[in-house]
């Protein structure tokens, strides 16, 4: 059960699990009116966020929420700062709600061109340096996780990653 409950009232369905299956459908179909801007559900992929400049797009970026409310984050290789991001792309969901997700980089534009955002402070996640994101790279980075575990999805954006099939 989702949110550390011990039994499932509404049935054995996690919410969690099935945006996210919904999301990796959408992010299949690609090639193929919702009120909230920012709705999981939102089709097709590349509408999230500004429906009316819609692009092509690969990704449906998102965040999980732990059952404190606090951003689920995973680990990366790459740049010179801590390597945590919040920030998530699926790349396959089986089995009883499980999931590969692939980390997403967040990056911020500077006069330069792009870093990386460092979005710890402390040792936690600073929530003023998410703030800071305006940008995702793909990681050869993934992470298996199960879906049952959170208690909330949050769709960020859609975006071109250049990812393959």
């Amino acid at each position: 059960m989702g949110c550390g409950k011990k039994d499932d009232v509404y049935g054995s369905k996690s919410c969690v699990c099935e945006v996210v299956r919904a999301i990796k459908d959408i992010q299949d179909n690609a090639e193929d009116v919702c009120e909230c801007p920012t709705n999981c559900f939102l089709e097709p992929l590349g509408t999230l966020v500004s429906p009316s400049k819609r692009q092509n797009a690969d990704t449906r970026v998102f965040v999980l929420k732990t059952a404190d409310g606090s951003p689920f984050h995973a680990f990366f290789r790459g740049s010179d700062c801590s390597c945590v991001s919040i920030f998530f792309r699926v790349e396959d969901v089986f089995d009883n709600c499980c999931a590969v997700l692939r980390v997403l980089e967040p990056q911020k534009r500077t006069h330069d061109g792009y870093d990386t955002v460092d979005l710890t402070e402390d040792c936690c996640i600073d929530l003023k340096k998410v703030c800071q994101v305006d940008r995702f790279v793909k990681t050869n980075d993934c992470i298996t996780v199960d879906l049952k575990c959170f208690c909330a999805v949050q769709c960020i954006a859609d975006v071109n990653l250049d990812i393959c099939d």
